[in-house]
């Protein structure tokens, strides 16, 4: 009976980890887009007042 218990509890954890470091995962490429995202218009709204 333990056997099974312990084989159960693996089939339900799994996958339960794989998605959360799938959902790290993203939340971290999102970052990094964002990021970018913030420098570029920064840089777009820095150089536009350079050209004046």
């Amino acid at each position: 009976m333990p056997k099974a218990v312990i084989a159960i509890a693996c089939c339900l954890c799994l996958p339960t980890l794989a998605g959360c470091g799938n959902t790290a995962y993203g939340l971290k490429k999102d970052g990094q887009e964002a990021s970018h995202a913030m420098d570029n218009a920064t840089h777009r709204v820095l150089s536009s007042g350079a050209k004046k």
